[in-house]
């Protein structure tokens, strides 16, 4: 399995997944992809392409009626590795957190 980094969008008010989701993935001031969530809330690769170590940056566009964007900056120690992302919203919470 190649390394990549996914996320998964969760709307906790409505109970379901947040389907078309914008999320972008910078590495750097490198945009490397944009691309919204599926049915399911999710992205299952948004790299597209060879992993490697350094900071990055998912920008989360959010449906809802009091935050409209999350950003993240985070670093990738092991490039051989995979990082899930997952996010759950609600009209006026968010939590993001590692997962596995």
């Amino acid at each position: 399995m190649t390394p990549s980094i996914s996320t998964h969008v969760l709307d906790t008010g409505r109970g379901e997944p947040a389907r078309g989701v914008r999320v972008e993935l910078y590495r750097q001031t490198q945009r490397l992809s944009v691309q919204e969530t599926n049915h399911d809330g999710r992205i299952p690769d948004l790299v597209r392409g060879p992993l490697e170590a350094g900071p990055y940056r998912l920008i989360v566009h959010l449906p809802t009626p009091f935050f409209s964007r999350l950003e993240l900056e985070f670093t990738i120690a092991d490039a051989a590795r995979s990082y899930h992302i997952p996010l759950l919203v609600s009209p006026y919470a968010c939590t993001v957190y590692r997962g596995g």
